[in-house]
């Protein structure tokens, strides 16, 4: 199962980043190879228009299982995303990347 994480740093202490489409990073935790990667996505900021799409369009690159943020994509991101069978789970957006992923595996997401 790969789980992507919307964080501002790239390590499991890195906060969560409310965000999805201007999201900092993506921390990408592989959990059959016990690995974690991670995604610069700073250049988003840059996006006038159209950066959910466009982040969710990478998104599909990392082959995600289940997406964690905080606020949750917006309209146009979570149509393509929910096309895709990626499985949204928000409400982590005060938490670390590590704190995020215990309250996903306790069912708190």
């Amino acid at each position: 199962m790969r789980i992507v994480f919307t964080t501002k740093g790239t390590s499991w202490e890195s906060a969560m980043d409310p965000r999805f489409g201007r999201t900092e990073y993506f921390l990408i935790y592989d959990e059959g190879k016990d690995k974690l990667l991670h995604y610069d996505n700073r250049d988003s900021a840059n996006d006038a228009h159209g950066a959910g799409p466009k982040t969710a369009q990478k998104l599909f690159e990392f082959s995600p299982d289940i997406l964690i943020t905080g606020n949750g994509p917006g309209g146009n991101a979570t149509t393509v995303l929910e096309k895709t069978g990626v499985i949204i789970l928000v409400g982590a957006g005060d938490m670390t990347a590590k704190e995020a992923y215990n309250a996903y595996k306790n069912g708190e997401l």
